[in-house]
């Protein structure tokens, strides 16, 4: 058990060092990435399309990457928006990382992007635990996946900047209880922004373009407790002592009792 662990903190490790350098590069070129965490079945993709679709109405110069187990369906439906979209393929590789990111944006990524957004795919799971030099980490999730989801993966949702609700045209017709969602939200991730959105209607489409722009724009943003990258660093090796680099990994979020 230890050896295995050793082994997956070192993967996260390594990871962190090339989402940290990355983060740096983006940052330099004025680019702001936005992580998009969700379930299958989520709304994400489409949200997602309206959202790219009014960057492009707006004048805002916005980009997508989008990333599936296999076929180009995603990138195909957010291309429709008018915006520069390229797909991931990972392969049966449950998330993307920081790795895969920077390899796609060298060739491809505008030279005017200010907002780079990452859909992750489709799982709650891995994929929180892997910092890909975002500026704004949001987990989406539909009023049809329950109230309780919160508490499921509290990994997922204590560590977002932004929480993201949506297909909220089918709350009712669900039986979806939004006081009980929004405390479970509260007792993973304190202080969290929910946003109602329905890709339908266009609500929280304005929303979610808007909190782009601020991460980009350098606004104070929310601290989440399983903040997507709080890990520290000592680089002294620049000065060659040979010290090491030293990684502080937050473990998955307690839930209090009810």
């Amino acid at each position: 058990m230890c050896r295995s662990v050793d082994v997956k903190q070192a993967v996260l490790a390594k990871n962190d060092d090339l989402a940290a350098a990355l983060r740096a590069d983006l940052a330099d070129q004025g680019v702001a990435v936005v992580n998009l965490l969700s379930s299958p079945g989520s709304g994400k993709t489409e949200l997602l399309g309206r959202v790219l679709a009014h960057a492009v109405a707006t004048g805002v110069p916005a980009a997508a990457l989008t990333a599936d187990l296999a076929t180009e369906n995603d990138a195909r439906r957010l291309a429709r928006s008018g915006a520069s979209v390229r797909q991931v393929l990972t392969d049966g590789l449950c998330h993307l990382e920081a790795r895969q990111v920077r390899a796609h944006l060298e060739d491809w990524l505008p030279e005017d992007t200010e907002v780079l957004f990452v859909e992750n795919v489709g799982n709650l799971v891995c994929p929180a635990s892997y910092d890909l030099g975002e500026t704004l980490r949001i987990v989406l999730m539909a009023v049809t996946e329950g109230e309780d989801k919160p508490l499921k993966y509290p990994t997922a949702f204590g560590s977002a900047h932004l929480v993201v609700l949506t297909k909220t045209d089918l709350a009712a017709p669900a039986g979806f209880d939004e006081d009980a969602f929004t405390a479970n939200v509260r007792r993973v991730n304190p202080g969290v922004e929910i946003v109602r959105s329905c890709a339908r209607t266009g609500d929280g489409v304005a929303a979610v373009l808007d909190r782009a722009l601020a991460a980009r724009d350098g606004a104070p943003q929310h601290h989440p407790p399983l903040a997507p990258h709080p890990h520290s660093h000592d680089h002294d090796d620049a000065h060659g002592d040979g010290a090491g680099h030293t990684h502080t990994h937050p473990h998955p979020a307690s839930v209090p009792a009810s």
